[in-house]
C-alpha cells in the first residue's frame, strides 16, 4: 500500500534557521568581545610594556668608549698613543651556535688551533649582554674581504674600526710605562660597569695601571636604530665621551737610551733622579720586552718564551729587585753615626784587616785583607773600610740603626706612583723574633753596618737614599708623572724631612763620597779622574752566595750567575746636585770597576753639552764680589 506523502513544514524550518542564526550571531558576538577585550588588554593596559619592547627591537643604546689619554716623555716624545685598527667582533646573542661560528671564522681566515682556543677563551670571559666581544685584532685587507664574502655564514660577526694602544718606543719604557691588556673576569667584577661599557682594555702594569682612572676617561652613549639583524641603520642621539687625560712623564728618552747603552747588554738596573724635585729621569731594567705584544693578546708561545727565560725580561729589577745594598749604604750609616753622637769627623779606628767583637774569636774581614791602619770617617768612606763600619754599627746597635735607616726609606715603599715597588727589608729585633723566632745576635748588627745580612733594598730605594744625602734630608718621593693634564702630581702622604742636630753632617758624608771618586786612594778614582765635574759616589758589592769563614772570593770557582752583584750610587755635581744615580749590574762583581763607569756615562749624558763641558745651568753659582773691596 503506498506511503502517504509528508507535507513540508515551512514554519518549522524557519524556526530552525532562525535559531541557528541566533546561536551563530551570539557566538560571533562573543568571539568579537573576546578579541576586543584582548586588543584592549594588549594595546591599552599593556601599552607601555609592548611599546617599550617594540622600540627596543628597533632602538638600542650603545656605549661609546672614550679615547685613552696619551703619554709623553719630558721632551714631548710620544711613548704611548692610540692607532686605528680593524677588529673582528662577535655578539653571542646574535650568533646562535657561537662555537660553530668560531669554526667558520677559523676556516675562512685559515687560522690555527691555538687561535681557535684563544677565541673560545675570550668568548667565555665575563661580559655584558649584547656586548660585542673582540676576538681578533689588526685585520688586514685580505682578512676583511674574506669576512665580507662569507658574511651570510657569520651571524653576529662584524668588522669594526677602533683605536688600539701602541707603544712606538718599543722596549725602552716597558718597565716604567707598562702596558694595557684585555679586561679579565676578575677585573670585570671590580670595574664600574657603566664607565667601562664598551671598553675592552685596561692598564696592567706601570704608569698605565697606576693612572688608569685618569687615562681612561668617561664613557659616552648613542641611541641607534637597527634592523632585524642588529645592524645599525642610523644614529638617533649621541652623548660624546670624555677622553682620558694626557700624561707627561719626567723620563727623558735620550737619557734612557744612554743608560741602556751604558749597561751594554748586561743584566741590571739603572735609575736616575733629580734630587731637587724627585722626578725620575731614567729607569732601565735589562733585559726588557716589547709591551706591544700584550695589548691585543700575546700568543702562548711568545709568553712562554718571556716567562721561562733565564734572564727574566718581565722582571722589573728597578722596583722589584731586592739586593743587599752593600757598601752603598755606608754614607747613610755615617750620617746616622754622626747624628746619634756615636762618632765625629775625627773618630779613628785601627784596621788590621778584620774586626772582632769583644770575647769572640770570629773575625769579620775587611775587603782589604792587609788593612788600612788608622782610619777616620772620610778615609773610611774613601776606602770603603769595612772595619770602621763594623765598629760604628756595633756602637750604634741594631735599634738605632733600624730607626735611622728607616728614615731614609730602607724597608718601605718610597715612590709616589709606582705600585709595583717592593718594600724591601730593614730588619730589627722584632722582625727577627716574629719571622725567625730567634733573638738578634751582635754579629748581625755588624754586617748590617756594611749593607749585608738580612737587609734588602731595591735600586730605586738606593737612589732615593742617595738623593736624600744630596738634598740634605729633604724628602720628595720619586715619581714618574711630571704633569697630568698640565697639573703636577700631589703626594697624599708626604714623608717627614730628615733633620739632623748639625746640618754639617751632610757635608761630611758628601766629602767622603767625593774622595771615593777624586781622592788619591779612592776606590773609584780611575772613573773620577776622567770626569769634567765633581762626583760624590759610593761603590758596593752584594753577595749572591755566602763564603765560608777564612775563605777568599774566587770568581773562577763560581758560576757566572753566582758571582757578586756590582753596585754604585752617586750624585753630581757634588756641590750643586742635579742628578742622583743608582746602578746594579747582576753578577758584575766590581762596583768601582763595572757599575761606576755606568753611573758616569749616565751623568755625562745629562750634565754635559755637545762640547763635552758642563752645561751652564748645572754650574755652581759664583759667589758675588765683596762690595767692601
Amino acid at each position: 500500500m503506498p506511503q502517504p506523502i509528508r507535507l513540508k513544514d515551512h514554519e518549522k524550518d524557519a524556526r530552525l534557521v532562525r535559531n541557528r542564526v541566533i546561536v551563530g550571531a551570539v557566538a560571533v558576538l562573543l568571539l568579537t568581545c573576546v578579541l576586543i577585550a584582548r586588543l584592549y588588554y594588549l594595546q591599552v593596559i599593556q601599552y607601555e610594556y609592548h611599546s617599550t619592547l617594540s622600540e627596543n627591537n628597533r632602538v638600542h643604546v650603545q656605549p661609546v668608549p672614550p679615547t685613552r689619554g696619551l703619554i709623553f716623555d719630558r721632551n714631548g716624545v710620544v711613548v704611548a698613543d692610540n692607532r686605528p685598527s680593524f677588529s673582528l667582533t662577535v655578539t653571542r646573542e646574535r650568533t646562535g651556535d657561537w662555537e660553530q661560528v668560531l669554526d667558520v671564522i677559523v676556516e675562512v681566515l685559515g687560522l690555527s688551533a691555538d687561535d681557535r682556543a684563544l677565541f673560545e677563551k675570550r668568548m667565555k670571559q665575563g661580559r655584558r649582554p649584547f656586548e660585542p666581544v673582540p676576538i681578533l685584532f689588526e685585520l688586514n685587507e685580505e682578512q676583511i674581504a674574506r669576512i665580507a664574502v662569507n658574511q651570510f655564514r657569520l651571524p653576529g660577526v662584524e668588522v669594526v674600526a677602533q683605536l688600539v694602544r701602541h707603544y712606538p718606543q718599543g722596549t725602552h719604557f716597558a718597565h716604567s710605562v707598562g702596558y694595557v691588556g684585555r679586561i679579565n673576569e676578575k677585573e670585570v667584577k671590580e670595574l664600574d660597569p657603566i664607565n667601562y661599557s664598551g671598553t675592552h682594555h685596561i692598564g696592567k702594569t706601570g704608569i698605565e695601571r697606576f693612572y688608569e682612572p685618569e687615562l681612561h676617561g668617561q664613557v659616552g652613549y648613542e641611541e641607534v636604530e637597527t634592523n632585524a639583524r642588529g645592524r645599525v641603520l642610523r644614529v638617533l642621539k649621541r652623548t660624546d665621551p670624555q677622553p682620558g687625560k694626557d700624561i707627561v712623564l719626567s723620563l727623558d728618552i735620550r737619557l734612557q737610551e744612554a743608560a741602556e747603552a751604558a749597561l751594554g747588554g748586561r743584566r741590571g738596573a739603572v735609575v736616575a733622579l733629580d734630587p731637587r724635585t724627585g722626578e725620575v729621569l731614567a729607569m732601565v731594567s735589562q733585559p726588557s720586552y716589547d709591551p706591544n705584544l700584550f695589548v691585543t693578546g700575546i700568543s702562548f708561545k711568545d709568553y712562554a718564551e718571556l716567562r721561562d727565560s733565564i734572564d727574566r725580561p718581565l722582571y722589573n729589577r728597578v722596583l722589584r729587585g731586592l739586593y743587599p745594598p752593600g757598601s752603598t749604604i755606608k754614607p747613610v750609616v755615617a750620617v746616622a753615626g754622626l747624628d746619634s753622637g756615636v762618632i765625629n769627623a775625627s773618630t779613628r779606628v785601627f784596621d788590621p784587616g778584620f774586626y772582632q767583637l769583644p770575647n769572640y774569636d770570629h773575625k769579620y774581614r775587611n775587603w782589604n785583607r792587609s788593612g788600612d791602619g788608622w782610619v777616620n770617617l772620610e778615609t773610611a768612606l774613601m776606602r770603603s773600610n769595612d772595619t770602621y763600619f763594623y765598629d760604628l754599627a756595633h756602637k750604634m746597635g741594631i735599634d738605632r740603626l733600624h730607626a735611622y735607616l728607616s728614615r731614609f726609606g730602607i724597608g718601605q715603599r718610597v715612590s709616589l706612583d709606582m705600585f709595583e715597588e717592593a718594600p724591601g727589608l730593614m730588619p730589627s729585633r722584632e722582625w727577627k723574633r716574629a719571622t725567625r723566632r730567634q733573638v738578634w745576635y751582635p754579629g748581625e748588627t755588624l754586617i748590617l753596618g756594611i749593607g749585608q745580612g738580612y737587609m734588602q733594598a731595591t735600586p730605586l730605594q738606593m737612589a732615593q737614599a742617595t738623593a736624600l744625602v744630596a738634598n740634605k734630608g729633604k724628602w720628595i718621593r720619586p715619581h714618574l708623572a711630571r704633569t697630568i693634564e698640565g697639573q703636577p702630581p700631589v703626594d697624599p702622604d708626604p714623608m717627614p724631612d730628615i733633620v739632623l742636630r748639625d746640618p754639617g753632617y751632610w757635608d761630611q758624608a758628601r766629602n767622603g763620597m767625593e774622595l771615593v771618586m777624586h781622592g788619591a786612594r779612592g776606590t773609584a778614582r780611575k772613573v773620577g779622574e776622567t770626569a769634567a765635574y765633581r762626583i760624590a759616589g759610593k761603590s758596593g758589592t752584594a753577595q749572591v752566595v755566602a763564603i765560608r769563614q777564612g775563605e777568599r772570593y774566587d770568581r773562577s770557582k763560581l758560576q757566572e750567575r753566582h758571582r757578586d752583584h756590582a753596585l754604585f750610587v752617586g750624585f753630581a755635581p757634588a756641590e750643586n746636585p742635579r742628578i742622583a744615580v743608582a746602578v746594579m749590574v747582576e753578577n758584575g762583581e766590581s762596583g768601582s770597576g763595572v757599575a761606576a763607569p755606568v753611573v758616569k756615562q749616565v751623568m755625562d749624558a745629562w750634565l754635559l753639552g755637545e762640547d763635552g763641558q758642563l752645561k751652564p745651568e748645572y754650574r755652581s753659582p759664583q759667589p758675588s764680589p765683596d762690595p767692601a773691596r
